[in-house]
């Protein structure tokens, strides 16, 4: 999300690790694409650690969060930010111990010396000190930093904090965590611009939506003022929400949707009881074909819709543990409307790293909203 170059920086790449140990610089290196979604390039990645059960193996990983670096790389304000982030997560996990990692074409191998010492020269060295400094205020301590130009098989790293530490990246397509993740059917993308093309605005269908919306509006405050004159406003929001899920049942059709059935679910969206009720597909046998709906619609859309579709597939990616879509869909909510209350709740939770089984009570209160209205959205657990 974002370059996180201001404080309060944001940031939504964050992957639980699984029980992932801290054992070999070169396999926590080549795994960061799988713990962060896609393969990162000029970014900060700083893996949380917690203890191990059996005291005699190493570290595991709990939570990996990453920064976009800032062109020059070495400014204290990015170490600030990026440590108060970082202090706030560990607060929360009780933990007191990061690593990080640099992937930057721009860094350079340094020489080796005859002792051991910090390998903390030039801007992005300096960045990392800064970054040290910060944490330990917090009483959170950066216990190793390596660097690498790209995490590509036979790609030097080195560490930043022992000039003489360094090795060669193992092939990445044989970590045992890429092979977990991909196991499990978890994407791992080839850069972060996949994602945020994603969800870009399709301009032209935008505008062909938008000559709709205000037909479309008008039919929906119509069908809503003659439910509440005959005594059934759910009936309203029952019709609204059935017309959302015909669209997600026709989502794998290959139907071409029109820019007036997308101006109709943007006015059905605009039911904040249609919009609470789609949160509980998130949990659902349904949740794949919902987020491709949201996908279209975060495309399709613009202003307070973009972010009401956007907020929906944010939710959705949050739930199902994607950190970087969920960032990334949640930052396309709050640029088309900064105020969208829960979009600021969402981001909020993911940049301070709340786990995602935390917020299933709102999907559970979509399941039961949608109940209310007499609509089985399918079973409640994935």
């Amino acid at each position: 999300m974002g370059t996180c170059a201001e404080p309060p920086p944001i940031f939504g790449d964050r992957s639980p690790a699984g029980a992932l140990h801290v054992d070999d610089p070169g396999e926590l290196i080549v795994a960061v694409p799988a713990m962060v979604g896609f393969v990162p390039e000029r970014s900060l990645v700083v893996a949380v650690l917690r203890g191990a059960p059996d005291p005699d193996h190493s570290p595991i990983i709990d939570a990996v969060v990453r920064f976009d670096l800032d062109p020059d790389g070495g400014r204290r304000g990015l170490a600030a930010a990026y440590a108060e982030c970082i202090s706030q997560i560990c607060a929360a996990e009780g933990a007191t111990e990061v690593l990080a990692v640099i992937v930057d074409d721009r860094v350079r191998e340094p020489h080796r010396t005859r002792r051991h010492g910090a390998a903390t020269t030039g801007p992005l060295g300096t960045l990392i000190a800064a970054f040290g400094r910060r944490l330990a205020q917090a009483e959170v301590y950066l216990e190793d930093a390596w660097a690498v130009r790209a995490i590509e098989a036979n790609q030097p790293w080195w560490s930043l904090l022992d000039v003489n530490h360094r090795g060669m990246l193992p092939d990445p397509a044989t970590s045992m965590v890429t092979v977990a993740h991909v196991l499990e059917g978890r994407a791992i993308r080839g850069a972060r611009s996949e994602l945020t093309d994603l969800v870009a605005t399709d301009d032209e269908l935008a505008r062909q939506v938008a000559a709709h919306l205000d037909t479309a509006r008008a039919i929906a405050y119509e069908r809503y003022a003659a439910a509440v004159r005959r005594g059934d406003p759910d009936g309203y929001h029952r019709g609204a929400l059935e017309q959302v899920l015909w669209q997600i049942a026709n989502t794998d059709s290959e139907v071409c949707r029109t820019a007036r059935e997308y101006a109709e679910m943007a006015a059905a969206l605009r039911d904040r009881v249609v919009r609470d009720a789609l949160f509980g597909l998130a949990i659902g046998d349904h949740a794949a074909a919902a987020e491709n709906l949201w996908v279209a619609l975060t495309r399709a859309f613009e202003g307070s819709d973009r972010a009401d579709a956007a907020t929906l597939l944010g939710y959705s990616a949050y739930i199902r543990g994607d950190g970087p879509l969920a960032g990334i869909a949640l930052q396309a909510a709050l640029d088309a409307d900064p105020a969208h209350s829960m979009a600021i709740l969402l981001e909020i939770s993911l940049r301070t790293g709340m786990r995602p089984d935390t917020l299933r009570r709102l999907a559970y209160c979509g399941l039961g909203i949608a109940a209310d209205l007499g609509i089985d959205l399918g079973p409640g657990v994935r």
